[in-house]
């Protein structure tokens, strides 16, 4: 991928007067762009309208899609969970709002899939037919497609500020335990002041801050109270059981 002046990371489209249309992807760190848009669940002030929450942002490439619908299946049928974490989910795509109506009303009348059936899908699904917001948020990459969203995945937290992107394919369905992972382990982060390890899961050990002076160090390596275990100076662990973090953040 390209990069401007300022070291920003930048997709270039091809448009029909030959010209190119540059548009900056957002990163982590970075405030979540603003935009107001049409959705199955009215007008929507995005991420304004949903201040005090943590937000998902994600993008499918078409509505009456095998991929897309087990998704949207998927991610119905776990609303609950993610609004249990404070979380709200926001859908996607360049396809119009009476596609996603139609789209929508399929899914909860007509479609079975992995036990699911019945599911209403209540929070809102984007129109974005202009590609506005898809290319504002870097969700078309031409390499992919150059008229659908890739399956992109922006965590939002509270203050509104991205704090992790997911991308996938358009052939590649998304990982919905992993979602709801990321979600909780950066949650885990920001209540516990903890780091998370390779492959954590909520009860697992997480790692303490790294010892800040040689006194802390050592103190930390001939430490025999049970409470961390350090496999060097640097690489602290300590229990933080499951139970402790639904009380933290579990509604």
């Amino acid at each position: 991928m390209a990069k401007d002046d300022h070291g920003n990371i930048v997709i270039t489209l091809p448009q029909t007067n030959c010209q190119e249309q540059v548009h900056n992807m957002p990163r982590i760190g970075d405030h979540a762009p603003e935009f107001t848009a049409n959705s199955t669940q009215g007008e929507i002030h995005f991420p304004s309208a949903f201040r005090g929450k943590w937000k998902i942002l994600f993008s499918h490439p078409a509505d009456f899609t095998p991929v897309c619908t087990s998704e949207f299946i998927t991610f119905g049928n776990m609303m609950k969970e993610f609004e249990a974490l404070n979380c709200q989910l926001v859908g996607l795509s360049i396809d119009g709002l009476y596609s996603h109506i139609a789209w929508l009303r399929t899914i909860k009348e007509r479609i079975e899939y992995n036990g699911m059936k019945d599911v209403e899908v209540l929070f809102p699904l984007v129109d974005d037919v202009s590609m506005k917001v898809a290319n504002k948020y870097g969700m078309v990459q031409p390499g992919e497609s150059a008229t659908q969203a890739v399956r992109a995945v922006f965590f939002i937290d509270l203050a509104n500020v991205i704090r992790a992107i997911i991308y996938y394919p358009l052939a590649l369905g998304r990982n919905f335990d992993e979602i709801k992972r990321v979600l909780v382990g950066l949650q885990t982060i920001d209540h516990f002041g903890v780091a998370l390890p390779a492959d954590w899961h909520p009860g697992d050990d997480v790692i303490v801050p790294t010892a800040g002076s040689c006194g802390a160090a050592k103190e930390r390596m001939t430490d025999n109270s049970g409470k961390i275990h350090c496999y060097d100076w640097f690489f602290c662990t300590r229990p933080l059981p499951y139970e402790d973090i639904e009380e933290a953040l579990v509604r």
